[in-house]
């Protein structure tokens, strides 16, 4: 409920009081550079995973990082890091078919990919799609949230 709460308040706010404080413009230069600086946030993710470096590991992820699974169900912070060094089949880590970003300002980006990863309960291969919300914080980027959905068979 406190998510909806702020979430009226912000949209209730004119547009002049919202960019009072612009950021620098985002020219389509600052965009790509933004985009290359988010891969590489994937890619040390990635190595900090293989390393079972918790410690960098937690830092790449915000402290309200929440992720949703196929099934619906929420993890925390500290469940996903639980998870990627369990070696289970996370979207982090998968192998990526289609990826694209999408640069919202210079600090905020949207990930979505399409990736193959194994379903435990099934013991099979399925195909996700996943998205993922970057943030910079305090000129550091951090994994915010992430969803995937499972991408009925045949589409």
């Amino acid at each position: 409920m406190h998510r909806r709460a702020l979430l009226a308040l912000v949209l209730a706010f004119p547009a002049s009081v919202a960019l009072a404080h612009p950021h620098h413009d985002l020219t389509a230069e600052r965009a790509g550079h933004i985009e290359q600086q988010v891969m590489a946030f994937r890619v040390g993710l990635q190595a900090a995973a293989r390393e079972r470096n918790v410690v960098k590991l937690r830092d790449m992820f915000a402290p309200s990082f929440t992720h949703t699974h196929t099934t619906g169900k929420m993890d925390g912070r500290d469940a996903r890091l639980v998870a990627i060094l369990a070696g289970e089949p996370v979207i982090e880590l998968a192998n990526v078919e289609e990826l694209s970003i999408r640069v919202l300002n210079a600090d905020a980006a949207v990930i979505a990919g399409r990736s193959p990863i194994r379903s435990i309960s099934e013991n099979r291969v399925v195909q996700v799609r996943w998205l993922q919300v970057m943030a910079r914080v305090d000129g550091a980027w951090m994994l915010a949230a992430s969803q995937a959905t499972r991408v009925p068979e045949g589409a």
